[in-house]
């Protein structure tokens, strides 16, 4: 069976859907599939060494401009499919070449473009919910990352849940794990913190992170401690106009750190060495921050919002989404440290059952079924 994966969505910077790219590509690579993938030119490189025994094909290279790589997902991505003769066609990000659809499995990772859409920039809204609306209606195989999103996209498009897969996000476990003091102590340095302890949380500053609510929650939990944790707010920075309203707001004597994106090699120590996670999301399709933190003995406190239940399990700490709820939780985490150990410990064990190995197996599953006409 020979599926071709059209890698051309994703963004240089490989967040979103190029972490899932990039860690499903190699399990694949190693399963009894005939795979092709179509790429950037820029990263003709990187998938040839992610992807050994794949064959690795260059679309040209003005599809480097999000309109020219739709027109190009419509028009060339046909014709490389014919040309290349595969079986399946795998769309790893919403869209999906239209006239080929018959043959495609199409990737739909989050619908609180339907649930809530106020937390999204309206252009984005109304593209995503017109090309998940598509998808429901014309892809022959449909994967979702959870079960709530199975159930939020079923609502909002009346696609029968039957026809989702769902295949959870793994996690790479030799990169993701708990790191020694030395790691945690060369990431703290690089975020000018001191021997201050401090709560982390990461992902893009936007609205649905509740990141507003959280600086707030951590000053409210702040008050009284002799030794107050700084706050370090790791990732890109977003379209959250309330993020420095909120910053305005605390005061001299606290530290908050707002460092960016952080390297993909910072990440076990950043996320092993905070006190506490925070990730108070409205909602996610899945919620990979949450799992790699846990896979790195990390406590994180999140809520129960969509997906998150179905990452964090028991070994998580939840918290509602209001900015006293946040700091209610925030502040019994900080003054428990049994609790954190415990927690720490419960997610790495938890962690552990989520792979990229196991979804690949289930998307070979979907691109069987769709390869065989069973769908």
């Amino acid at each position: 069976m020979r599926v071709l994966l059209d890698c051309t969505a994703v963004p240089i910077d490989r967040g979103g859907v190029g972490r899932y790219v990039d860690e499903l590509i190699p399990e694949l690579d190693r399963l009894e599939v005939d795979l092709v993938l179509a790429v950037q030119p820029r990263d003709l490189r990187h998938y040839r060494a992610l992807a050994p025994g794949a064959r690795v094909i260059a679309a040209p290279a003005w599809v480097s401009r999000r309109p020219a790589r739709m027109v190009w997902e419509q028009t060339g991505l046909p014709l490389l499919a014919a040309h290349v003769r595969a079986d399946v066609v795998h769309s790893p990000h919403y869209t999906l070449p239209i006239l080929i659809a018959r043959r495609v499995v199409d990737t739909l990772h989050d619908a609180t473009f339907f649930s809530d859409p106020e937390l999204h920039l309206r252009s984005k809204r109304g593209f995503f919910q017109t090309w998940i609306r598509l998808a429901t209606r014309l892809a022959a195989g449909l994967v979702v990352p959870s079960s709530a999103t199975r159930g939020e996209v079923a609502r909002a498009t009346g696609c029968a849940e039957q026809r989702m897969t769902v295949a959870y996000h793994g996690v790479d476990h030799a990169r993701f794990h708990p790191v020694d003091p030395g790691e945690r102590r060369r990431v703290r340095d690089t975020l000018d913190i001191g021997d201050l302890e401090y709560v982390g949380f990461l992902g893009t500053l936007e609205p649905r992170k509740n990141v507003p609510a959280l600086i707030r929650a951590w000053i409210q939990a702040c008050d009284g401690l002799a030794q107050p944790p700084a706050l370090v707010l790791a990732g890109a920075k977003g379209w959250d106009d309330q993020v420095e309203a909120a910053l305005s707001e605390v005061p001299a004597h606290l530290t908050v750190r707002v460092p960016g994106y952080l390297p993909l090699a910072d990440l076990p120590g950043f996320l092993a060495g905070a006190t506490v996670l925070a990730y108070p999301s409205l909602g996610e399709g899945f919620g990979l921050p949450v799992l790699e933190a846990m896979a790195c003995g990390a406590t994180v406190l999140t809520t129960r919002e969509l997906s998150l239940p179905e990452v964090g399990g028991d070994a998580v700490a939840y918290c509602g989404t209001t900015t006293g709820d946040i700091a209610t939780a925030l502040r019994a985490l900080i003054d428990d440290p049994d609790r954190r150990s415990q927690l720490g410990a419960a997610a790495v064990e938890r962690a552990a059952s989520f792979t990229w190995a196991r979804a690949a197996h289930t998307h070979l599953d979907v691109y069987r079924r769709v390869a065989t006409g069973r769908q």
